[in-house]
Protein backbone atom coordinates (compact mmCIF):
# COMPACT_ATOMS: atom_id res chain seq x y z
CA UNK A 1 0.00 0.00 0.00
CA UNK A 2 1.32 3.43 -1.21
CA UNK A 3 1.72 6.50 0.54
CA UNK A 4 -0.50 8.16 -2.55
CA UNK A 5 -3.13 5.62 -1.77
CA UNK A 6 -3.59 6.64 1.97
CA UNK A 7 -3.57 9.92 0.89
CA UNK A 8 -6.58 9.19 -1.23
CA UNK A 9 -8.26 6.86 1.37
CA UNK A 10 -8.32 10.29 3.70
CA UNK A 11 -8.87 12.98 1.06
CA UNK A 12 -12.30 10.94 -0.03
CA UNK A 13 -14.50 11.08 2.46
CA UNK A 14 -17.72 9.42 0.29
CA UNK A 15 -20.11 12.43 2.01
CA UNK A 16 -23.86 11.09 1.45
CA UNK A 17 -22.70 7.82 0.45
CA UNK A 18 -22.64 5.97 3.76
CA UNK A 19 -25.68 6.36 4.71
CA UNK A 20 -27.12 4.93 1.56
CA UNK A 21 -25.28 1.23 1.41
CA UNK A 22 -26.39 -1.74 0.04
CA UNK A 23 -28.87 -2.89 2.23
CA UNK A 24 -31.06 0.28 1.49
CA UNK A 25 -30.41 -0.82 -2.07
CA UNK A 26 -32.20 -4.20 -1.42
CA UNK A 27 -35.35 -2.13 0.01
CA UNK A 28 -34.52 -2.90 3.86
CA UNK A 29 -33.72 0.40 4.53
CA UNK A 30 -31.29 0.01 7.33
CA UNK A 31 -28.99 3.15 7.73
CA UNK A 32 -10.83 -17.46 29.23
CA UNK A 33 -7.29 -18.91 30.89
CA UNK A 34 -4.87 -20.15 28.57
CA UNK A 35 -5.00 -23.85 27.33
CA UNK A 36 -4.02 -25.75 23.93
CA UNK A 37 -5.13 -24.08 20.64
CA UNK A 38 -6.74 -25.58 17.55
CA UNK A 39 -3.60 -26.15 16.11
CA UNK A 40 -2.04 -28.51 18.76
CA UNK A 41 -4.33 -31.31 17.33
CA UNK A 42 -6.16 -31.71 20.92
CA UNK A 43 -9.57 -33.59 19.61
CA UNK A 44 -11.07 -31.46 21.97
CA UNK A 45 -10.59 -28.18 20.22
CA UNK A 46 -8.41 -26.55 23.41
CA UNK A 47 -9.79 -23.80 25.07
CA UNK A 48 -12.25 -22.49 23.19
CA UNK A 49 -12.10 -18.49 24.30
CA UNK A 50 -8.32 -18.30 23.60
CA UNK A 51 -8.26 -20.32 20.17
CA UNK A 52 -10.99 -18.28 18.82
CA UNK A 53 -9.00 -14.71 19.42
CA UNK A 54 -6.20 -15.85 18.06
CA UNK A 55 -8.51 -16.98 15.10
CA UNK A 56 -7.63 -13.66 12.96
CA UNK A 57 -3.98 -14.14 13.52
CA UNK A 58 -3.71 -17.44 12.17
CA UNK A 59 -4.98 -15.82 8.94
CA UNK A 60 -2.65 -13.02 8.74
CA UNK A 61 0.06 -15.71 8.79
CA UNK A 62 -2.13 -17.51 6.06
CA UNK A 63 -1.50 -14.25 3.93
CA UNK A 64 -4.34 -14.38 1.90
CA UNK A 65 -7.37 -16.83 0.57
CA UNK A 66 -10.33 -16.74 -1.67
CA UNK A 67 -13.45 -15.53 0.15
CA UNK A 68 -17.34 -16.48 -0.39
CA UNK A 69 -19.97 -14.12 1.43
CA UNK A 70 -23.87 -14.76 1.78
CA UNK A 71 -25.89 -11.91 3.79
CA UNK A 72 -29.32 -13.15 4.91
CA UNK A 73 -31.68 -10.04 6.11
CA UNK A 74 -34.84 -10.57 7.15
CA UNK A 75 -37.19 -7.54 8.43
CA UNK A 76 -41.24 -6.98 8.32
CA UNK A 77 -42.07 -10.48 6.42
CA UNK A 78 -39.18 -9.42 4.08
CA UNK A 79 -36.03 -12.34 3.20
CA UNK A 80 -33.54 -11.54 0.82
CA UNK A 81 -29.80 -13.24 0.58
CA UNK A 82 -27.27 -10.92 -0.59
CA UNK A 83 -23.89 -13.26 -2.37
CA UNK A 84 -20.12 -12.45 -2.79
CA UNK A 85 -17.16 -14.20 -4.07
CA UNK A 86 -13.47 -12.75 -4.00
CA UNK A 87 -10.12 -12.57 -2.58
CA UNK A 88 -8.38 -11.31 0.72
CA UNK A 89 -5.04 -10.25 1.75
CA UNK A 90 -4.80 -10.58 5.36
CA UNK A 91 -1.47 -8.75 5.52
CA UNK A 92 -2.31 -5.66 3.40
CA UNK A 93 -5.98 -6.05 4.60
CA UNK A 94 -7.28 -5.39 1.10
CA UNK A 95 -9.56 -7.28 -1.34
CA UNK A 96 -11.98 -8.17 -3.66
CA UNK A 97 -15.62 -9.04 -3.78
CA UNK A 98 -18.00 -9.37 -6.63
CA UNK A 99 -21.29 -9.25 -4.74
CA UNK A 100 -24.52 -10.24 -6.49
CA UNK A 101 -28.08 -8.32 -5.21
CA UNK A 102 -31.31 -10.01 -4.93
CA UNK A 103 -33.86 -9.70 -7.53
CA UNK A 104 -36.77 -6.70 -6.77
CA UNK A 105 -39.65 -8.19 -4.97
CA UNK A 106 -41.58 -6.60 -6.90
CA UNK A 107 -40.60 -7.24 -10.58
CA UNK A 108 -37.90 -9.55 -12.98
CA UNK A 109 -35.59 -6.41 -13.05
CA UNK A 110 -32.04 -7.74 -12.63
CA UNK A 111 -29.01 -5.96 -10.56
CA UNK A 112 -25.92 -5.35 -11.84
CA UNK A 113 -23.18 -7.42 -9.99
CA UNK A 114 -21.54 -4.93 -7.28
CA UNK A 115 -17.49 -5.15 -7.66
CA UNK A 116 -16.03 -4.23 -3.75
CA UNK A 117 -12.60 -3.07 -2.91
CA UNK A 118 -11.88 -3.52 0.53
CA UNK A 119 -9.29 -1.49 2.35
CA UNK A 120 -8.15 -0.25 5.29
CA UNK A 121 -10.89 2.53 6.51
CA UNK A 122 -12.32 2.69 3.04
CA UNK A 123 -14.61 0.70 0.94
CA UNK A 124 -14.72 1.54 -3.05
CA UNK A 125 -18.22 -0.20 -4.86
CA UNK A 126 -18.66 0.07 -8.84
CA UNK A 127 -21.98 -0.31 -10.45
CA UNK A 128 -23.69 0.89 -7.19
CA UNK A 129 -26.61 2.50 -9.13
CA UNK A 130 -28.84 4.90 -7.95
CA UNK A 131 -27.62 7.92 -10.13
CA UNK A 132 -23.60 6.79 -10.46
CA UNK A 133 -22.19 7.11 -13.32
CA UNK A 134 -21.18 3.48 -14.40
CA UNK A 135 -17.89 4.26 -15.37
CA UNK A 136 -17.14 5.85 -11.47
CA UNK A 137 -16.43 4.42 -8.31
CA UNK A 138 -18.12 5.23 -5.10
CA UNK A 139 -16.07 5.58 -1.93
CA UNK A 140 -17.22 5.06 1.87
CA UNK A 141 -14.86 6.07 4.78
CA UNK A 142 -15.97 2.72 7.07
CA UNK A 143 -15.52 4.28 10.11
CA UNK A 144 -18.23 6.73 9.81
CA UNK A 145 -20.44 3.76 9.30
CA UNK A 146 -22.85 2.68 12.61
CA UNK A 147 -22.61 -0.80 11.50
CA UNK A 148 -18.76 -0.51 11.47
CA UNK A 149 -19.45 -2.25 7.07
CA UNK A 150 -20.38 -5.47 8.84
CA UNK A 151 -23.52 -5.22 6.94
CA UNK A 152 -23.35 -1.36 4.73
CA UNK A 153 -21.41 -3.28 2.08
CA UNK A 154 -23.63 -6.37 1.67
CA UNK A 155 -20.63 -8.27 2.74
CA UNK A 156 -19.05 -8.59 5.83
CA UNK A 157 -15.10 -7.84 5.44
CA UNK A 158 -13.35 -10.96 5.74
CA UNK A 159 -10.58 -9.66 8.31
CA UNK A 160 -13.38 -7.72 10.07
CA UNK A 161 -15.36 -10.89 10.68
CA UNK A 162 -12.90 -12.50 11.72
CA UNK A 163 -11.89 -9.74 14.28
CA UNK A 164 -15.03 -9.68 15.97
CA UNK A 165 -14.05 -13.13 17.50
CA UNK A 166 -11.24 -11.28 19.08
CA UNK A 167 -14.11 -9.88 21.49
CA UNK A 168 -15.22 -13.97 21.99
CA UNK A 169 -16.67 -13.76 25.93
CA UNK A 170 -18.31 -17.10 26.17
CA UNK A 171 -17.80 -20.27 23.61
CA UNK A 172 -17.95 -24.18 23.71
CA UNK A 173 -16.36 -26.82 21.39
CA UNK A 174 -19.33 -28.57 19.52
CA UNK A 175 -17.16 -31.07 17.88
CA UNK A 176 -15.37 -32.21 14.66
CA UNK A 177 -17.54 -31.94 11.15
CA UNK A 178 -16.26 -30.97 7.63
CA UNK A 179 -16.49 -28.05 6.19
CA UNK A 180 -15.79 -28.14 2.11
CA UNK A 181 -14.52 -31.17 2.64
CA UNK A 182 -11.90 -30.11 5.17
CA UNK A 183 -11.94 -31.27 8.82
CA UNK A 184 -12.66 -28.59 11.28
CA UNK A 185 -13.53 -28.03 14.88
CA UNK A 186 -16.97 -26.50 15.33
CA UNK A 187 -17.34 -23.42 18.14
CA UNK A 188 -20.08 -21.81 18.82
CA UNK A 189 -20.13 -18.58 21.16
CA UNK A 190 -20.96 -14.94 21.43
CA UNK A 191 -18.84 -11.82 21.13
CA UNK A 192 -18.56 -8.57 22.26
CA UNK A 193 -18.31 -5.76 19.86
CA UNK A 194 -16.89 -3.22 21.96
CA UNK A 195 -14.10 -6.31 23.42
CA UNK A 196 -13.53 -7.07 19.68
CA UNK A 197 -13.06 -3.80 19.22
CA UNK A 198 -10.26 -2.89 21.85
CA UNK A 199 -8.62 -6.03 20.31
CA UNK A 200 -8.96 -5.18 16.77
CA UNK A 201 -5.84 -4.29 15.14
CA UNK A 202 -6.04 -0.68 12.70
CA UNK A 203 -8.66 0.46 11.29
CA UNK A 204 -10.80 -1.72 12.41
CA UNK A 205 -10.62 -0.71 15.98
CA UNK A 206 -12.89 2.50 15.22
CA UNK A 207 -15.11 0.60 12.97
CA UNK A 208 -16.05 -1.95 15.49
CA UNK A 209 -16.45 0.36 17.96
CA UNK A 210 -18.71 1.95 15.87
CA UNK A 211 -20.92 -1.03 15.43
CA UNK A 212 -21.08 -1.77 19.29
CA UNK A 213 -22.88 1.77 19.07
CA UNK A 214 -24.98 1.18 16.49
CA UNK A 215 -26.27 -2.24 16.45
CA UNK A 216 -29.30 -2.92 18.43
CA UNK A 217 -26.84 -5.01 20.78
CA UNK A 218 -23.28 -5.37 20.83
CA UNK A 219 -23.76 -8.86 21.71
CA UNK A 220 -22.85 -11.30 18.77
CA UNK A 221 -24.13 -14.91 18.30
CA UNK A 222 -21.16 -17.25 16.25
CA UNK A 223 -20.94 -20.27 14.65
CA UNK A 224 -17.07 -20.61 13.73
CA UNK A 225 -15.72 -23.52 12.23
CA UNK A 226 -11.64 -23.74 12.52
CA UNK A 227 -9.18 -25.90 10.86
CA UNK A 228 -6.53 -27.83 12.19
CA UNK A 229 -4.08 -24.99 11.74
CA UNK A 230 -6.80 -22.47 13.57
CA UNK A 231 -7.33 -20.76 10.48
CA UNK A 232 -11.00 -19.84 9.93
CA UNK A 233 -12.59 -21.67 7.19
CA UNK A 234 -16.44 -20.43 7.99
CA UNK A 235 -17.99 -17.95 10.52
CA UNK A 236 -21.49 -17.25 10.53
CA UNK A 237 -22.52 -14.26 12.92
CA UNK A 238 -26.41 -13.35 13.76
CA UNK A 239 -26.17 -9.65 14.07
CA UNK A 240 -29.25 -7.12 14.96
CA UNK A 241 -29.93 -3.46 14.49
CA UNK A 242 -32.48 -0.81 13.96
CA UNK A 243 -32.15 1.55 11.81
CA UNK A 244 -34.30 3.38 8.26
CA UNK A 245 -37.81 2.91 7.86
CA UNK A 246 -37.60 -0.25 10.53
CA UNK A 247 -39.13 0.24 13.39
CA UNK A 248 -38.57 -3.05 14.56
CA UNK A 249 -34.81 -4.58 14.48
CA UNK A 250 -33.65 -6.18 11.32
CA UNK A 251 -32.66 -9.29 12.00
CA UNK A 252 -28.99 -9.94 10.02
CA UNK A 253 -27.05 -13.15 9.24
CA UNK A 254 -23.71 -13.13 7.75
CA UNK A 255 -21.77 -15.94 6.50
CA UNK A 256 -18.16 -16.04 5.13
CA UNK A 257 -16.09 -19.05 4.37
CA UNK A 258 -12.69 -19.25 3.22
CA UNK A 259 -10.21 -21.51 1.14
CA UNK A 260 -7.53 -21.68 -1.03
CA UNK A 261 -5.24 -20.11 1.18
CA UNK A 262 -2.04 -18.61 -0.54
CA UNK A 263 -4.16 -17.21 -3.53
CA UNK A 264 -3.33 -14.22 -5.46
CA UNK A 265 -4.36 -11.22 -4.34
CA UNK A 266 -4.12 -8.01 -6.71
CA UNK A 267 -6.41 -4.70 -6.05
CA UNK A 268 -5.60 -1.74 -7.78
CA UNK A 269 -7.30 1.06 -5.79
CA UNK A 270 -9.29 3.74 -8.36
CA UNK A 271 -7.95 7.02 -8.74
CA UNK A 272 -9.17 10.15 -7.87
CA UNK A 273 -10.51 11.52 -10.82
CA UNK A 274 -12.56 7.55 -10.98
CA UNK A 275 -14.35 8.59 -7.77
CA UNK A 276 -17.98 10.00 -7.44
CA UNK A 277 -18.49 12.87 -5.60
CA UNK A 278 -22.26 13.48 -6.34
CA UNK A 279 -24.36 12.46 -3.84
CA UNK A 280 -26.21 9.32 -3.84
CA UNK A 281 -30.06 8.88 -4.54
CA UNK A 282 -31.93 6.28 -2.40
CA UNK A 283 -33.47 3.00 -4.37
Amino acid sequence: MTGRQRERWHRRTGAAVAAAGIVAGVGLGAGGCAGGDAAAGDSRGGDAVVVLHRAADRLVEAGSSKARTSMEMAAGGTRVTIRGAGVYDYRERMGRLRVLLPQDPAGAMEHRPITELLAPGALFMKNRGAGVPPDKWVRVDTRTLSDGNLVTGGATDPFAAAEVLRGTRSATYVGRTEVAGTGVRHYRGTADLGDAAQRASGSNKGALAAAAKGFATAEVPFDAYLDDEGRIRKVRHRFSFVGGQQKSPVAVASTTLLYDFGASVRVRLPDDDDIYAGKIAEN
